[in-house]
C-alpha cells in the first residue's frame, strides 16, 4: 500500500469519521442576483454529519472574474485549510461566500481545484438529471 504524504490529523484522531464526496448528477449553477458566477454538470456532493452536503463546482466552472481572494482562510483537520473569496456583485453578502481547499490532506484530494459556496451569500441552484 503506498505511503499517505499529506494525511489528515482528523482521521488520524478520529478514524471513524466518514467524509464522502461522489459526484452530483444533475447541473449545479451559482448565482449573485442575476449573475451567474458558477455553472457545471462535473459538481461533486461532499456529505459530512452531522453537516448539510456541500456542493463543490470545480474551478474551471467558476467565473473567477466576478470573485475577489480574501485574506481569510480556517483549518478543518479532516479537509486541511481553506482559502476564501469574496463574490463581487454581492458586494458586502458576497464576502468570503466561496471557499476551496487548494491543497487538501490526501484523503479529501478529490474535492481539490472545487470551489464552495454558502447558500446565505449567493443563490444555489442544483438541478438533479
Amino acid at each position: 500500500m503506498d505511503q499517505i504524504a499529506n494525511p489528515a490529523p482528523g482521521f488520524q484522531r478520529n478514524p471513524g469519521k466518514v467524509i464522502t464526496v461522489e459526484p452530483y448528477r444533475g447541473t449545479v449553477t451559482v448565482r449573485s442576483g442575476e449573475t451567474v458566477i458558477a455553472s457545471s454538470t462535473n459538481a461533486k456532493l461532499l456529505t459530512e454529519s452531522p453537516y448539510p452536503p456541500v456542493l463543490y463546482i470545480p474551478f474551471e466552472d467558476i467565473d473567477f472574474g466576478q470573485l475577489r481572494k480574501t485574506e481569510f482562510s480556517t483549518h478543518c483537520p479532516y479537509k486541511g485549510d481553506a482559502s476564501y473569496w469574496s463574490v463581487l456583485p454581492a458586494a458586502e453578502a458576497g464576502k468570503d461566500a466561496m471557499w476551496a481547499y487548494e491543497q487538501p490532506f490526501d484523503e479529501m484530494v478529490e474535492i481539490r481545484d472545487h470551489g464552495a459556496f454558502y447558500a446565505n451569500k449567493v443563490t444555489i441552484e442544483a438541478a438533479p438529471d
